[in-house]
C-alpha cells in the first residue's frame, strides 16, 4: 500500500522524489471549436459527432463533442506543463477511458497522482500516473492511468560529460 496521499509543492522531481500517494492538480484549459476542428483535420477523423452539431443533438449530446484522443493529447499536454515537473524519459504507455463527452466551451483540467513506481529489470525508474480529467462543472470526462520512465539521480550524475570548448 502507498503512503497517505498529499499534495506536490510546485518544481521538479525525480524518480527517488515522487512517493506514492503523492497528488497534484494542473492548470486548466478550455476546449474550442477550433481544437476540435483542428484535430479532425490532423487525424483524419470527420465522425459526424465531432463535426455536426445537429447530429450530435440527435444523440442527446449538448453540441458535437471533441474526440476522446484529443481529450487525451490536451491532458497530456496539461500534465506537461503543471507545475509539477517530473523528470520523465518516455511513456511506456496508456490505459485510459471515456466517461463522459467534452465539448467546445468545456475547461478541462486533471488531478493527478503516483499510483506506483518501481525499477524495470534494467534498473530504470518507472512510474505510473493515476489521472482524472474533470469539466468546470467538476464532471468527469476522462480517466485512466500512464506508465513513465522518470530518470534518477544517480543515473543523471552518471552521464553528464563536461563540455569542450571548440578551438
Amino acid at each position: 500500500m502507498g503512503a497517505h496521499p498529499f499534495e506536490l509543492a510546485p518544481g521538479e522531481y525525480w524518480f527517488e522524489d515522487l512517493p506514492v500517494g503523492a497528488v497534484w492538480r494542473t492548470g486548466g484549459l478550455v476546449v474550442t471549436e477550433s481544437h476540435i476542428v483542428g484535430f479532425a483535420g490532423l487525424s483524419g477523423d470527420f465522425f459526424d459527432v465531432h463535426m455536426d452539431d445537429d447530429f450530435a443533438r440527435s444523440q442527446g449530446f449538448t453540441a458535437r463533442l471533441a474526440h476522446g484522443l484529443l481529450g487525451l493529447a490536451l491532458t497530456d499536454g496539461l500534465k506537461n506543463r503543471a507545475s509539477v515537473k517530473l523528470m520523465a524519459v518516455a511513456s511506456l504507455g496508456w490505459d485510459w477511458r471515456f466517461v463522459g463527452p467534452i465539448v467546445a466551451g468545456d475547461r478541462i483540467a486533471a488531478v493527478i497522482s503516483i499510483r506506483e513506481k518501481r525499477l524495470s529489470s534494467q534498473g530504470k525508474g518507472i512510474v505510473t500516473l493515476q489521472i482524472e480529467v474533470s469539466n468546470q462543472r467538476n464532471e468527469v470526462a476522462q480517466k485512466g492511468s500512464t506508465t513513465l520512465i522518470v530518470r534518477k539521480k544517480d543515473e543523471d550524475m552518471r552521464n553528464t560529460v563536461p563540455v569542450q570548448g571548440i578551438n
